[in-house]
């Protein structure tokens, strides 16, 4: 049995108003009694009489707990969850690495899918489908036990070469996985010290491939069979919004899930969600960061994440200014990050000098804010005049669509226009190549999604979507932050990308969703969540102590 641990930070932070801050309650870890060590240390010390004179004042101290604990879980329900995602796929070998879509998809994916271990709230990584793990002192072969007894939701048994099968597909090319009768065995070409940062995040969940390729998983849901198929045709729209629907395993190896079923509506706008959550016909939804001022004033519970996506500026060549060195610089001293993140998004992002965040690297921190406008006009004069002046501006395309990423191109334009380069903001469809109706665009802006816990493999992720000058074995075969850091520091010397904005994740949450928490890797603990069932209206009406409150409100 495992017992339950103390809450997370951000499960403090997501419980409502007046809510107590005990332990959150899991499946294997409800109606166990704790029992104060003051009452045994009493008779131990003073013998029997003290224990009897001190029992009352135990009893006293331990009213309220029992009074917490007449509100157990409560299983059954549906959890209505909206979200935004444009395109839902299940399938991990689909997932392109720092893709919005690949961290949205990895939500819905943990419903159905469980991972070799896990890391919990304290930075410890845990069993899960792997019991126990070893490797060699040079971190190049890893042996995995696999958990006995677990089947996939179509009942076929867990087995070592399931595993292994479904890990060959996800792993980069280096990688070898092979399969013994209760274990797997990882052989990598060079030492991989983070192997167990990289499977406990991303994409690396264990699957079983059907006849008719589509996939199965041991997780604690179930997509429902009619959503099956379809899944790769849905193309969710704000006029024509879709629904998936999972329900619960009731054969999980770790344990049915509180919910009986989850369904997910895609393509639902923002304000529209908001509008739901308020008339309880939401109880969960995505937020973008430019809405969430707007739901906390509308006494929405408001849940906010470490920040897993970063916007940044990337230089393409087939516009000739962009290779320009001191164009590049004189665009970053002019960046005012700043007032990106404290005015145009309302304090609800982060201004970013680094790659990698500060909770993913740990040095974020070294690297300081470049910002300095006199520098930035002092090489703009050096520059001729027609290197992205008026006649020929410096083509930035917005690489994703939304009102947020538009204003902040606009932003940047502005920016731009103080060190007297002109910057012009093209549509989302304009190409990097060259034609008669699109010319080329020399600056992107893109959001990179944080996908796994290893910053040496964020890193080098990153570096591959560049098309950066970083060859896999310049990268330390250690996890020494040192080497990270001046690895870093040399692709942002080479200012081939400026970091512009860190975000969060924003959910709301409705008051009767409980034990909400989320894993390091950002997934939403669904499986551990229950609805509080609605209370009967109150005789007396009149009184405003027996009212409900209004939808949206902290109870």
């Amino acid at each position: 049995m495992r017992f339950t641990k103390s809450p997370s930070p951000a499960a403090i932070n997501a419980a409502p108003i007046g809510a107590p801050h005990c332990s959150a309650p899991s499946r294997q870890s409800v109606g166990i009694t704790v029992i104060p060590s003051g009452v045994f240390e009493a008779r131990n010390l003073s013998g029997i009489s003290t224990y009897r004179n001190f029992l009352p004042l135990a009893l006293l101290l331990l009213l309220p707990a029992l009074a917490l604990a007449t509100k157990h879980p409560h299983y059954g329900g549906t959890l209505r969850i909206e979200l935004q995602l444009a395109k839902v796929s299940l399938d991990p070998r689909e997932w392109k690495p720092g893709t919005l879509s690949a961290g949205e998809n990895s939500k819905l994916a943990a419903l159905v899918y469980d991972r070799l271990l896990t890391l919990d709230d304290y930075g410890r990584f845990q069993p899960n489908l792997a019991t126990d793990w070893s490797h060699d002192p040079a971190f190049k072969t890893w042996q995995f036990k696999i958990r006995p007894g677990v089947k996939f939701s179509d009942a076929s048994p867990l087995t070592a070469k399931e595993v292994a099968s479904a890990l060959q597909s996800l792993l980069p090319s280096g990688f070898q996985v092979s399969a013994s009768e209760n274990s797997i065995t990882i052989r990598s070409t060079r030492p991989a010290p983070d192997l167990l940062e990289q499977l406990a995040s991303g994409r690396y969940f264990i699957f079983r491939v059907l006849s008719d390729n589509t996939l199965v998983g041991t997780g604690p849901f179930v997509l429902d069979d009619a959503d099956t198929k379809s899944l790769a045709e849905l193309t969710p729209s704000a006029a024509h919004p879709v629904h998936i629907k999972f329900r619960s395993n009731e054969d999980n190896w770790s344990g049915r899930p509180f919910l009986d079923s989850i369904d997910v509506t895609l393509g639902d706008p923002a304000l529209r969600q908001i509008l739901d959550l308020q008339v309880s016909r939401a109880d969960i939804i995505d937020i973008s960061p430019d809405l969430v001022r707007k739901a906390r004033q509308d006494n929405l519970r408001v849940w906010s994440s470490p920040p897993f996506t970063l916007l940044a500026l990337r230089f393409d060549p087939a516009q000739p200014a962009a290779s320009n060195p001191l164009l590049r610089e004189t665009l970053d001293l002019a960046l005012d990050r700043d007032t990106m993140a404290n005015v145009l998004l309302q304090r609800q992002a982060l201004p970013a000098s680094a790659l990698l965040p500060q909770w993913l690297s740990g040095y974020a921190f070294l690297f300081g804010n470049p910002m300095n406008l006199d520098r930035a006009k002092q090489i703009r004069a050096s520059l001729p005049a027609n290197v992205a002046g008026a006649a020929d501006p410096l083509r930035l395309r917005v690489d994703s669509t939304g009102d947020l990423m538009k204003l902040l191109g606009e932003r940047v334009a502005v920016n731009a226009r103080q060190s007297n380069i002109s910057v012009q903001v093209v549509s989302h469809g304009a190409s990097s190549s060259p034609t008669a109706s699109s010319p080329a665009a020399g600056l992107h802006l893109f959001a990179w999604h944080y996908d796994s816990l290893s910053p040496r493999t964020e890193l080098l992720d990153l570096a591959r979507y560049l098309h950066a000058d970083l060859n896999p074995e310049s990268l330390p075969d250690t996890l020494d932050p040192d080497k990270l850091y001046a690895e870093e520091r040399r692709l942002l010397e080479q200012r081939e990308v400026l970091p512009l904005l860190l975000l969060p994740d924003y959910v709301a949450i409705a008051p009767a969703v409980r034990n909400w928490s989320v894993a390091p890797s950002g997934e939403w603990r669904l499986a551990d969540v229950w609805l509080e069932p609605s209370q009967p209206a109150a005789s007396n009406s009149s009184s405003p102590q027996t009212q409900s409150p209004a939808p949206g409100v902290h109870p």
